[in-house]
């Protein structure tokens, strides 16, 4: 399981030039599945995005979770996280998820989450436009295998 995780200002996500959901400030989250991920990866990444200070305090360092700062979460579903692009220049995604099996694991994480923050998301497999205006700019990469 890898996440990108963006500190926003505001964030949205279209589909078919409609709006499907936004959020002010918060996370941006972009989420794939790989095989092997579990409810542990899950869990382990629950515990690392709300607990994550990306957000400033009053002396304007980064020492706030999206838990002190009471921010919501824009979650959108990427499996091209998962791309390979060791040979050539066109991009494998062998080692993402197929669908019917990231929906389950897709819907558990946001699940979880939404135990403890707002979180709003996307479509899960739409093709979405994901409009991010990044705080910061604030871009964390964390990936459930290497804890």
């Amino acid at each position: 399981m890898k996440v990108v995780i963006q500190k926003v200002k505001r964030s949205s996500v279209t589909v078919d030039n409609k709006l499907v959901n936004k959020i002010d400030k918060g996370l941006c989250i972009l989420v794939g599945f790989t095989y092997g991920d579990n409810i542990e990866d899950i869990k382990y990444m629950v515990n690392k995005v709300i607990n994550l200070r990306v957000f400033d305090d009053e002396n304007h360092v980064m020492n706030k979770s999206i838990l002190d700062v009471f921010g919501s979460i824009l979650l959108i579903s990427q499996f091209t996280l998962y791309a390979d692009t060791k040979k050539g220049n066109r991009p494998s995604y062998i080692k993402a998820l197929k669908s019917e099996e990231a929906i389950p694991l897709y819907e558990e994480f946001t699940k979880l989450l939404k135990e403890h923050v707002e979180v709003k998301t996307g479509i899960f497999g739409a093709n979405m436009q994901v409009e991010i205006v990044n705080d910061g700019p604030t871009t964390i990469i964390i990936d459930s295998k290497n804890k």
